[in-house]
């Protein structure tokens, strides 16, 4: 059974912080595990022990070439010994990209596919054709994202938190947001940043959440305007404040979720989106494994942890 550490809780300091009468601390999810960091542990950690309660010993999930959700999954699965196979869009090319070539060497399966097949990764149909060339394997849906992972990430706050009058979060798939939401107490707002461009995202946010029939003692709220071009999309603003952030706190971010989210966050308090004597919890969601794969891609350095 996986065992997280406890996440500490890292309070920041900083001129503006003072100026707007703010606390502003972060909540160290990419701590909690060696590996299977993140908000990754707790959306795989009720997956993993429901696929061994049914005696599956193979799991199947879906994820791009650089993804998160794909290196945790195969750390987790060595770490239970479970046999995993990872469904990866788009085209193998060698030498594999930080990511694949970490989770190849971990054990799992990686079987490649065009783009147009991945867009049907949910339909019946297609699920049944690699059922008959894999085997029977629990599924895990891409992003990691089902019922059980946001049982898992509803952990994510703990009594320690109540405190805080905002929660922030990024927001890729939605299950994190989701068990956040349903965790908060009375007084609290969560606040998400998507990382996608476009305002479906509100939609789909409200659809798992009906789905899941969750409800909250909070409120929540949706920025969709630092995306900067969309998902794992850049710009050099983008790259310069997750420099000036791990040098200002030392603190590692990545661009894809954690550093747009910190921007927002730290946007907002310039802008004076909260009340003087706010008290500001980001929870960082890890993912520091595709920075080694940001960089490989763009050549653009970024700080590793």
């Amino acid at each position: 059974m996986l065992l997280p550490n406890p996440a500490p809780i890292q309070f920041l300091a900083h001129s503006i912080l003072e100026e707007k009468g703010i606390e502003l601390a972060v909540k160290r999810l990419d701590l909690v595990h060696p590996e299977v960091s993140g908000n990754k542990f707790f959306k795989l950690k009720y997956n993993l022990e429901k696929a061994k309660k049914e005696g599956k010993n193979k799991i199947l999930t879906f994820g791009g070439a650089f993804s998160n959700h794909i290196y945790a999954t195969a750390e987790a699965a060595k770490a239970e010994n479970i046999e995993a196979i990872g469904i990866i869009r788009g085209e193998r090319t060698e030498p594999l990209n930080a990511t694949l070539l970490h989770a190849e060497n971990l054990g799992m399966r990686l079987h490649f596919i065009d783009r147009n097949s991945y867009r049907n990764k949910s339909q019946p149909q297609f699920l049944a054709t690699l059922q008959k060339k894999f085997g029977d394997f629990y599924l895990i849906p891409e992003g990691g994202t089902n019922e059980l992972a946001i049982e898992g990430t509803k952990e994510i706050l703990d009594s320690d938190d109540l405190h805080f009058s905002h929660v922030c979060s990024s927001i890729g798939t939605g299950g994190t947001f989701c068990g956040l939401y349903s965790s908060l107490s009375e007084n609290q707002k969560l606040l998400g940043f998507s990382s996608l461009k476009g305002e479906f995202i509100h939609k789909e946010i409200a659809e798992l959440l009906q789905k899941n029939q969750l409800n909250s003692q909070g409120l929540y709220e949706i920025f969709t305007t630092y995306h900067y071009g969309g998902y794992a999309k850049h710009t050099q603003e983008l790259i310069d404040f997750i420099w000036w952030f791990y040098e200002s706190f030392g603190i590692v971010l990545d661009p894809i979720y954690t550093g747009k989210m910190a921007f927002g966050i730290w946007d907002l308090i310039k802008n004076d989106y909260f009340f003087y004597s706010s008290k500001i919890l980001m929870i960082h969601s890890g993912g520091l494994q595709g920075n080694t794969g940001f960089t490989q891609m763009t050549g653009i350095k970024l700080p590793n942890p």
